[in-house]
């Protein structure tokens, strides 16, 4: 005991690492790691986010302060309106366009339709969130709207409805996260070896799971992959409403 009590002190000190676990158990299918290996390295310590603040690791893509991350289409300056309340708000200036590029990650937002109800179908808070620039989740007021199955909120649009509606009604804040895998091409023939895969949080509520985009998001025609870069921009769309976003960050995986 005696002889343990330096390592104990120097421990409680955080000047030893008492790395606990195995030496002599089988090796797991990679061939790389035993079980319980005692050499493999810990889990990176992050700060996870306190009510809606981002964990310590993320890229905060919108903190409500300005758009310092987004550009437009063309490449010139976002022009969406802020607000007085930390949110960005579309205008009929078109959409915006990170000015990072993103593969595999995990996206969350929050996002608000028009509190006034205008309009019926898609014409009620239609906005998106495109993956890569080419694969949509739907943004929409779909709380009473009876508008087509794939196009409501949290639709992978024009290919799979959500499993079922989360939405809250017109002018309250709603909330998506999302892991997207991206797809995953053969490098000389272009060919689609693994589809891209979404799984979507509305509102906490898990509507996709590890499903399959068909193809690039299209409307009234059937999606098609068209072979691409690892990475591309995040986008969110300007369709005419006055959508508002706000708290929105990624953690690349």
């Amino acid at each position: 005991m005696k002889a343990l009590l330096p390592t104990l002190v120097l421990s409680i000190l955080g000047l030893v690492t008492l790395q606990e676990g195995y030496d002599d158990t089988p090796y797991l299918p990679d061939g790389r790691w035993r079980v319980h290996d005692k050499a493999r390295p810990r889990p990176e310590v992050v700060t996870p986010g306190t009510g809606t603040a981002a964990p310590s690791d993320a890229i905060v893509l919108f903190d409500g302060t300005n758009l310092a991350e987004w550009k437009a289409g063309n490449g010139s300056e976002a022009r969406w309106k802020l607000t007085d309340n930390g949110a960005m708000e579309v205008n009929g200036t078109g959409d915006i366009q990170t000015r990072r590029e993103f593969g595999d990650v995990q996206l969350h937002l929050e996002w608000r339709t028009p509190p006034a109800i205008q309009g019926e179908s898609q014409g009620r808070g239609n906005s998106g969130v495109f993956l890569m620039g080419r694969y949509e989740v739907q943004v929409l007021d779909s709380h009473e709207n009876q508008s087509y199955a794939d196009g409501q909120a949290a639709a992978m649009y024009g290919q799979r409805p959500p499993d079922v509606n989360a939405s809250r009604p017109a002018g309250e804040w709603q909330t998506y996260d999302i892991l997207f895998r991206a797809p995953r091409f053969e490098a000389e023939s272009g060919e689609v070896l693994e589809p891209a895969l979404v799984t979507v949080f509305h509102n906490g509520v898990c509507v996709h799971h590890a499903q399959p985009f068909i193809g690039s998001t299209t409307h009234k025609r059937v999606g098609t992959y068209t072979p691409h870069g690892e990475t591309g921009s995040l986008r969110l769309q300007d369709h005419g409403n006055p959508v508002r976003f706000r708290n929105v960050w990624v953690r690349e995986l």
